[in-house]
């Protein structure tokens, strides 16, 4: 018999009030009347409880090279069936994926899968760990959970792309279960996240706090850089120095290029140089591993030694050139560890992009 999707799944996180249901996974903590759906559209009043309506169903799946999550220090070069579903917490106006983390319209979920079945499916595409992403898994955190269980019972690791909005309790619930996470962390001002992505700054600082400090989750950071809105030197500058203080030199941040998109064609694109500037600056305050995306720069997108200098992981976008790491990510010139998660060999996935159709089971 076939996997049939669950549009009612129990959820753990929420509280009645009078004749409303908060829900308690994000910051924005929703108090719904009985038949109301969250701002993320995906959890939801029904019979008393919070339910999730998406579980077991997906906007796609995907095979990508591990450094489009961006991940650069977890298994380079290796492969991640990458996969999200609907709906989000965030509001952002310059949304890259709108079309699935907006959506309403549950016919965007054209793929049923267990969580079984999809670590199965990570084994026999050859892939060293599934991602969730697209969408943000925080809104989908019992299903990510439950195929993250199934991953680890198939030697199959698990990667969270996030914003990083999302509550104490639910945090702690949802990231024991990862083994890497990227987390977007869009400026570093409040009337940014406020006006442009209807939420707010602290709660993704202290996400990152808690991954960093309390967790054994790899953790790096990307930030995507959009003209007069969140590129000045200064706000780079704070952001970087905060990083530095509050979660050490170690941290891999990726800036990357924004492109017109969802409620923002009307700002131009980054210019490369945008990129550059906010590396130098996050250099300067100490920050060692810093990357750009989006654009053709090699030198920003190889891995150097912080103790030597020399090139450990040269990198021409998603494509690895060169590797000079030894075993257990030692600089293969001085012996100096890098930190991450490396094996011996990287992978040669490649730059390519391979969807998938998985058969419901």
């Amino acid at each position: 018999m076939g996997f049939t999707a669950d549009a009612f799944h129990p959820t753990r996180h929420w509280h009645a009030e009078g004749d409303r249901i908060q829900c308690d996974v994000c910051p924005r903590y929703c108090r719904l009347k009985e038949g109301q759906e969250g701002h993320c559209f995906v959890r939801a009043a029904r019979g008393g409880e919070i339910v999730l309506t998406t579980y077991g169903r997906s906007s796609g799946f995907c095979v990508d090279p591990i450094e489009k999550k961006p991940l650069n220090h977890f298994l380079p070069g290796t492969s991640v069936l990458s996969f999200g579903t609907a709906g989000c917490n965030l509001a952002c106006r310059f949304c890259q994926n709108w079309d699935i983390s907006k959506s309403r319209e549950m016919d965007t979920l054209a793929a049923d899968a267990t969580p079984r079945r999809i670590a199965a499916a990570a084994v026999e595409l050859g892939c060293r760990s599934v991602a969730f992403t697209y969408n943000d898994p925080v809104v989908f955190m019992e299903y990510a959970i439950d195929v993250a269980a199934a991953c680890r019972e198939a030697g199959v690791k698990t990667v969270a792309v996030t914003a990083g909005y999302v509550s104490p309790d639910p945090r702690a619930e949802l990231f024991a279960a990862m083994d890497a996470a990227n987390v977007d962390l869009k400026a570093f001002t409040e009337d940014f996240y406020a006006k442009t992505c209807g939420a707010h700054l602290q709660p993704v600082l202290e996400t990152l706090e808690y991954l960093v400090k309390e967790t054994k989750v790899w953790t790096e950071i990307t930030t995507l850089l959009i003209p007069g809105l969140n590129d000045s030197v200064a706000e780079i500058d704070a952001m970087t120095k905060w990083v530095l203080e509050h979660l050490g030199p170690d941290v891999p941040h990726h800036f990357t290029a924004f492109h017109p998109d969802w409620k923002m064609r009307d700002v131009s694109a980054t210019p490369a140089a945008t990129l550059g500037r906010a590396r130098e600056i996050a250099r300067r305050n100490g920050l060692r591993y810093v990357y750009t995306g989006n654009v053709h720069d090699p030198e920003g997108q190889s891995t150097d030694c912080a103790q030597c200098g020399s090139r450990l992981i040269g990198r021409n976008g998603y494509e690895i050139f060169e590797w000079s790491l030894a075993a257990g990510g030692l600089c293969g010139s001085c012996g100096a560890a890098c930190p991450g998660t490396f094996e011996e060999f990287p992978g040669s996935w490649g730059s390519r992009r391979l969807p998938v159709h998985l058969a419901a089971s």
